[in-house]
């Protein structure tokens, strides 16, 4: 009787009353389509001369190919060597399918906190002014400025475990710190519930196990050389189920088809240094421009400098880590009703309003699910499902946190350009003048030719700067045509959120003197 060894996972054997098989290296379980392994086939009464090789058992030439070979070399019928082949072709595919059903099966380890972990972790999340205290607790992990878009990132992490989680892409010139923020304030998330990847191919995404991805965080370091990826990564934000079928063949040419499928949800966060590319997937996802100031760059090397010096605590920024993780440990899902959602009205400005408003009322919930342990729990009449409330301090907390946001939702310009503009209307306003030329600019800001190009280029065709011939000379000046024009957009949108509120506050009260 033939006999099917695999005790030892780098080395298989297959024994049969002529021939010995021994498959070095085990057997991978990554890619259904093929199996390629490193053979060595020897006679049972000769061990010393066996022949070796590499073959993808699912090659049907290569593989009768190897059977003349061998059939030669060891001098035995090809009948017999077929034969051989095919019942161990058939063993390795029960072993791999066994495999691949018992790694399915398994579940994630959980981390199991401590009763002093749960503890505080639960003392903190009960705590007043929550938010405040994340932030400055973000803060103290070594992640440096970026106030507003270190705690946006981190409820966007934290929405992972919604059902409908949030994603979002940073922007920035490179070396502005964009990678590192993203590192940073992942580091604050359970290593067990994050992947961080480098380089992955489309393919790649479809061999995970079927919820291993699940209401997890991806972080993926640089968009700009992950294009494949970008597809499923949006059937996945979208759909939340990926699937692809691959064919198992057989020696003989037959095979069978097998349904990959990965789940979601997932929360997915990139980073960037071309904003335009990528708009398919930053409609799915906060924008979050990194703060590229000269106040910011001081605040980086003065921590630089301390850090060098041995003047930081680094025993503290990793107790803040821990804090944060057990806390993000302790949430749970939930249901999240907002009874305010009706009287939420987005400011007129905002471009692609439809998206934007499904982000918007998910940050809120996002807010509340965070507050989950100062809630009190509710209980749906009909079905019996637990949920918990928004309160309109949630949507306050929103509307600060996503000013910015609904801000750079509602400029013609990107980012960059928009940056640009207004480092453009202080410079003049220091300087006292309204109009300024090229190479003035070029030396004033030190920046590259190309780049200051397409910046007034863009700025004239959206009619935010005029060019005019310089009386003085032959050359053109340029003029800023609306000072302004930011600041009027800023004061419409803070004009909408607050109306929205206070809408809310005299329907409340109208509701409770009713009663």
């Amino acid at each position: 009787m033939n006999d099917f060894d695999t005790s030892n996972s780098n080395h298989f054997k297959y024994t049969t009353d002529v021939l010995e098989f021994h498959i070095l290296g085990g057997l991978t379980t990554f890619g259904l389509d093929r199996m390629r392994v490193t053979l060595k086939v020897n006679r049972i009464e000769d061990k010393f001369h066996a022949y070796r090789n590499n073959i993808d058992l699912y090659n049907a030439n290569s593989v009768e190919k190897f059977v003349r070979k061998l059939a030669e070399f060891l001098e035995i019928g090809t009948s017999n060597i077929r034969r051989a082949l095919q019942e161990l072709i058939s063993e390795l595919e029960n072993y791999r399918l066994e495999l691949l059903d018992q790694v399915e099966n398994e579940e994630a380890e959980e981390y199991l906190l401590s009763k002093k972990e749960r503890r505080s972790a639960a003392d903190f999340l009960k705590s007043k002014n929550l938010l405040e205290k994340t932030n400055k607790l973000i803060g103290q992990s070594g992640v440096i400025g970026e106030d507003g878009n270190r705690l946006l990132m981190y409820l966007i992490f934290t929405s992972r475990k919604m059902d409908n989680p949030l994603n979002c892409v940073s922007f920035g010139s490179s070396g502005s710190g964009k990678t590192h923020l993203q590192s940073k304030v992942a580091e604050l998330i359970p290593e067990e519930e994050r992947l961080s990847l480098t380089s992955l191919s489309a393919n790649s995404f479809y061999y995970f196990k079927r919820t291993e991805l699940k209401y997890k965080l991806i972080l993926i370091e640089d968009l700009d050389g992950a294009d494949d990826v970008l597809y499923p990564l949006r059937e996945l934000q979208t759909k939340k189920k990926i699937t692809k079928s691959v064919v198992q063949k057989g020696i003989g040419g037959q095979g069978k088809t097998k349904n990959l499928t990965v789940e979601g949800p997932i929360s997915v966060a990139g980073c960037t240094t071309q904003e335009s590319i990528y708009e398919d997937n930053s409609n799915r996802s906060f924008l979050i421009h990194i703060d590229e100031s000269e106040v910011q760059d001081e605040k980086i090397m003065t921590y630089q400098r301390k850090l060098s010096a041995g003047k930081i605590d680094i025993e503290e920024e990793l107790k803040a880590e821990e804090l944060l993780r057990n806390a993000q440990r302790l949430l749970k899902p939930i249901k999240i009703i907002n009874p305010f959602a009706e009287y939420l009205v987005l400011p007129k400005a905002v471009f692609k309003p439809r998206r934007t408003n499904a982000h918007y009322l998910q940050f809120i919930e996002v807010i509340t699910f965070y507050h989950q342990l100062q809630r009190e729990k509710q209980y749906d009449l009909h079905t019996g499902e637990e949920y918990i409330e928004t309160t309109i301090e949630d949507i306050k907390y929103a509307n600060e946190i996503l000013k910015p946001i609904l801000l750079c939702k509602s400029d013609n310009l990107n980012g960059a350009t928009r940056s640009y503009l207004e480092k453009l209307k202080m410079y003049l306003e220091n300087k006292g003048d309204t109009v300024f030329t090229n190479r003035e600019i070029r030396t004033a800001f030190r920046i590259a030719e190309s780049t200051l190009r397409r910046y007034q280029l863009l700025l004239l065709q959206e009619g935010y700067i005029k060019r005019r011939k310089d009386v003085q000379g032959d050359s053109f000046v340029y003029e800023i045509v609306d000072v302004n024009e930011f600041k009027e957009l800023e004061n419409s949108i803070n004009s909408a959120l607050n109306f929205c509120i206070e809408k809310i506050g005299s329907k409340t009260s109208i509701s409770k003197k009713s009663n």
